[in-house]
């Protein structure tokens, strides 16, 4: 949450930093601003709304700057306005920092500096923090960059900062914990941000900075510490991101871009791994950690959002074909739980981001357990990459909508694969039907192609249901997952009230709810519980409920019994929730079109949750 950037250089510091606000406004965007230093003049401009807005404030200002920061923000301390956006000055006004995170302690803080006679002009713990690293600098007699270190040790939060000040004329100082960090290494330039979308245009080189990291940033120089202001070697990496992948493409937003990439994305997630012709599928994170993984008592899975109803329909696949147990947790409730985890348990991590701060400290938790930490993420280099024992990446790209679609899909095939391995390896799957799994993952891409040709279908179908106030969708087995996943997509995207549940469930309350206005989406495509959710809809229909179905291509029962249905293609039942959320996100996206909102930007979510 929050977007942050930073630039020192030989360039114009504001065009960087206001192209890269653009591209990390999917990370909050109730106010956004920039703080720009030349020949000891600090200029801070901000404005409350999106960097557009921003963008026309800055007319007639003065730009003028080779080193500058900027930030996008999600409101957490004080509502979206002119005067809580970042960046924020000090009390001298010789320092401006931006911030991304939560400072737990900010309120005893502030009343220690209120006691020693500081003001305060906005409602942020951003401002405490900023003002507290002053009164250290000041007071203290030592250097910005120990008053940021003694400072950082005394807060209790998640935080990435960087600080810009008056008489230091070409340095940014920065430091991270729970929110991620990024910094581009160019010839006498450095790039800072919250990921590698602003930085790619520029280079490819990036250090990305670990918890507990203080940067000192020059044109010329990047100098790492730890807290304990011992020097850290930088590790360079080297991106593997294209620009064009960050960017429309032609398309109206970054969602249905990012829907349409499916069958590519999906494609680039077994490619490499699975060979259907061979029967084989090769993953190193799996392979070098089998024993870890068949041997495993039991299995936690831990995510958020989205991520979680790609675990849920993890468990049900490797319970089914690894006979090892699964449990599914929110990530924001086991931190705080105080789980029982035994060393050898396997933790699955999910995130798209890497960065979701309930799931890192989470991990971090179940590791001092001896837990075997596994991550599926998509972000090369986030801190679950790192802080995961081993891991398959799902090569999804770049999700830039805020409401996740291709990452979904990716963690789906990538999980598959992983039960597929381990039951291989166990002995708890026969080859035929191994190679049949196999074979039918394989297809995926091209199935995915095929669904993505009937989005008129799709399109029509939200414009009939757009007005509605409520929403039910209702799946059993390997598709329950996706019915909740259909149910969160239309609530972020279209705002419109909607409930996933299992079909059987519809009968102990939510068919309370049914009149001749609710739409119920059914997933009745044709597996083992077919027969069951034909007969759920036969009691929706008997109460006038508006039906809405995804059904089996061929399947002529199904569609006699609803007012509306979309066609996929046939798949077998634990492959075939990759292909039944395909429609519900068409579906969602739409509703969204036709009601008018910013499909891209959908008001109070933000990207990353880096911040509980």
């Amino acid at each position: 949450m929050c977007g942050i950037v930073g630039y020192t250089g030989h360039r114009q510091a504001y065009p960087v930093i206001l192209k890269g606000l653009k591209r990390l406004e999917y990370r909050g965007y109730d106010s956004s601003g920039v703080a720009l230093l030349k020949d000891g003049v600090l200029n801070i401009y901000k404005k409350k709304g999106k960097v557009a807005e921003l963008e026309e404030s800055m007319i007639g200002k003065n730009i003028d700057a080779h080193i500058g920061i900027g930030h996008t923000r999600w409101a957490t301390h004080g509502e979206p306005s002119d005067r809580n956006a970042h960046p924020h000055s000090s009390a001298s006004g010789k320092l401006a920092m931006i911030h991304n995170g939560i400072i737990e302690n900010y309120a005893q803080i502030k009343q220690e500096l209120i006691n020693k006679g500081y003001s305060f002009s906005s409602d942020t713990d951003t401002e405490v923090l900023l003002n507290f690293i002053e009164d250290i600098h000041k007071n203290n007699g030592s250097t910005l960059e120990e008053a940021v270190r003694i400072a950082l040790k005394r807060v209790i939060g998640a935080y990435c900062i960087l600080l810009i000040e008056q008489d230091n004329p070409d340095t940014i100082i920065a430091a991270r914990k729970g929110s991620p960090l990024v910094i581009g290494i160019g010839k006498g330039e450095h790039f800072l941000a919250s990921d590698a979308s602003p930085i790619i245009e520029y280079t490819k080189e990036v250090v990305y900075v670990n918890d507990y990291e203080l940067a000192i940033v020059k044109p010329d120089e990047l100098i790492l510490k730890n807290l304990g202001n011992e020097k850290i070697t930088p590790y360079i990496t080297k991106l593997d991101m294209e620009l064009a992948a960050i960017e429309k493409g032609g398309y109206d937003h970054f969602m249905i871009k990012e829907i349409f990439e499916q069958p590519s994305t999906i494609h680039d997630c077994l490619r490499g791994r699975l060979d259907a012709k061979e029967g084989q599928i090769r993953m190193s994170g799996i392979d070098h950690n089998i024993e870890q993984l068949a041997n495993a008592s039991r299995i936690m899975i831990v995510a958020c959002g989205t991520s979680w109803h790609a675990g849920l329909v993890a468990e049900y696949i490797i319970e089914e074909l690894c006979r090892i147990p699964v449990e599914v947790e929110y990530a924001s409730e086991f931190r705080y739980r105080n789980p029982i985890i035994h060393k050898g348990d396997v933790i699955i991590a999910i995130s798209q981001s890497g960065e979701t701060a309930d799931t890192l400290v989470a991990l971090e938790k179940a590791k001092e357990n001896g837990a075997f930490i596994f991550g599926v993420v998509n972000a090369v280099g986030s801190s679950i990459a790192r802080i995961s024992h081993a891991g398959a990446y799902t090569h999804a790209g770049p999700e830039i909508g805020v409401a996740s679609t291709k990452a979904f899909t990716g963690q789906l095939a990538v999980l598959m694969m992983m039960a597929l391995n381990i039951a291989k390896h166990k002995g708890t799957i026969t080859m035929d039907r191994y190679q049949t799994l196999v074979s039918e993952l394989e297809a995926v891409p091209e199935k995915v192609s095929e669904i993505l040709k009937g989005t008129e279908q799709i399109k029509a179908i939200a414009e009939k249901y757009k007005d509605a106030s409520d929403f039910l969708f209702l799946g059993r087995g390997y598709n329950f997952p996706v019915a909740l996943e259909g149910a969160l997509k239309l609530k972020e995207i279209s705002y419109i009230h909607a409930e996933g549940y299992p079909a059987a469930e519809m009968k102990h309350g939510p068919i309370a709810l049914v009149d001749e206005t609710l739409p119920v989406v059914f997933i009745a495509t044709k597996d083992l519980y077919h027969e069951k959710v034909v007969s759920n809809m036969q009691e929706i229909k008997a109460r006038k409920g508006k039906i809405i179905s995804i059904v089996t291509q061929g399947d002529t029962h199904s569609p006699s019994l609803s007012n509306d249905y979309f066609a996929i293609p046939l798949a077998d039942e634990l492959i075939a929730p990759i292909l039944t959320v395909i429609p519900l996100q068409l579906l969602s996206y739409y509703v969204g079109i036709a009601k008018g909102i910013d499909v891209d930007k959908p008001r109070n979510l933000a990207k990353s949750v880096t911040v509980e």
